[in-house]
């Protein structure tokens, strides 16, 4: 993480002025819940103590003017422009949009943008930025939205500017996290439970890949598409039925027959995968983290085999993490293709573990393997 005076320097001497406002908005991991949030079901996330932080300041000029500060990049644009913008360009852009298009009295402003919350891992570094972008515009121009508001606004920017259409956990577990707990989220109703996670001698291990899911936003439409065409089907036997969230498992073996295979293969994963989550939620309250473990392990299974959003070496990872009688449970993370692995490992096992690991890895694949631990931390705050 970068100093706070050297961020604020590099802002002095861009902008030509101090910022008004500093806001820090988390990452996040998911215990389990994957590709459930679009299909109106359940997740358990969390919030985590890697953040991304914004500098605002309104600029009193025709333009505003943002800066990517550890990409070292810069740009301006117009609130009434509507060019195409580069990849991160995009989510500035069409945070700034998205609060426009819902009535937000938004003036020109100054931005910049750092992060400690690695690109490409799964941890959401994108709708941390969202996040404390959105929040930091909120506060400053007294736009009086909510924090589940803000969590659609950004939602709708991935959706309308970034191309990538995807659920809403990642937003509102930035804007809604709570330091030690989960969040038993319903993605339909946004009602949501703050579950404690007590992992006692436990922690969460990150183990990056390093592969570039470059695949992920492409494959990811297409699930969606896939499970919308699995709910078309069903409809027509049962008229109730407006998403997987509304299927049971019975009800989706009963019309196996009426599915493509690959369209019932990733059904019955979003199906099984959303009463994983009450599962989970249920050992989480018994502390019971051996199950939660196992159900881990059950997940992975199904994002590889039947919704195959894994790759090699995710698979590589979580099979490597079943040798090790420390690890409860070990799964891929986020949209897939690439990022982590999300492991629960005894803290006496840590080292051993990261060492092991990292030179199998690196012997199978000729690439590192980044470990990162994690802890729970905070939503989204004006420092």
């Amino acid at each position: 993480m970068h100093s706070t005076q050297k961020v604020e320097n590099k802002f002095n001497d861009l902008f030509k002025n101090k910022r008004e406002l500093i806001i820090r908005a988390p990452g996040r991991v998911n215990l389990i819940g994957e590709h459930t949030d679009y299909n109106e079901g359940w997740v358990l996330p969390a919030s985590i103590n890697k953040c991304s932080t914004v500098l605002l300041r309104k600029n009193n000029l025709d333009y505003s003017r943002a800066y990517a500060y550890d990409l070292d990049k810069h740009f301006e644009f117009k609130l009434n422009d509507r060019q195409k913008h580069s990849h991160w360009e995009s989510y500035i852009f069409g945070v700034a949009m998205e609060m426009k298009n819902r009535q937000a009295k938004l003036e020109n402003f100054d931005v910049l943008i750092t992060g400690e919350v690695p690109f490409g891992a799964g941890m959401s570094s994108s709708a941390s930025i969202e996040c404390a972008l959105v929040f930091g515009l909120n506060e400053l121009f007294k736009c009086g939205f909510s924090k589940q508001e803000l969590a659609h606004i950004t939602q709708m920017a991935e959706h309308h500017f970034v191309g990538v259409k995807c659920g809403i956990m990642d937003q509102f577990t930035s804007l809604m996290g709570k330091d030690k707990h989960c969040l038993f989220l319903d993605c339909k109703t946004l009602d949501y439970e703050y579950i404690p996670l007590e992992l006692n001698d436990y922690i969460l291990l990150l183990c990056n890949s390093n592969v570039s899911h470059s695949l992920a936003s492409s494959e990811y439409n297409i699930r969606r598409e896939q499970c919308e065409q699995g709910v078309e089907i069903l409809k027509k036997y049962k008229t109730r039925i407006n998403s997987l969230r509304d299927v049971s498992l019975d009800e989706l073996i009963q019309y196996k027959n009426h599915f493509p295979a690959i369209i019932y293969q990733r059904c019955l994963y979003v199906v099984q995968e959303n009463e994983r989550v009450h599962q989970a939620v249920e050992a989480l309250k018994k502390g019971d983290l051996n199950l939660l473990g196992k159900l881990m392990y059950l997940s992975h299974y199904g994002l590889s085999k039947l919704y195959e959003v894994s790759c090699v070496e995710l698979d590589f990872l979580v099979e490597q993490s079943l040798e090790n009688k420390s690890i409860l449970g070990s799964r891929m993370m986020g949209g897939g293709f690439g990022g982590c692995t999300i492991n629960i490992i005894h803290k006496d096992a840590i080292d051993d573990f990261i060492e092991k690991i990292s030179k199998k890895y690196f012997h199978q694949f000729k690439k590192e393997m980044t470990p990162y631990i994690v802890e729970l931390g905070e939503g989204v705050r004006v420092v």
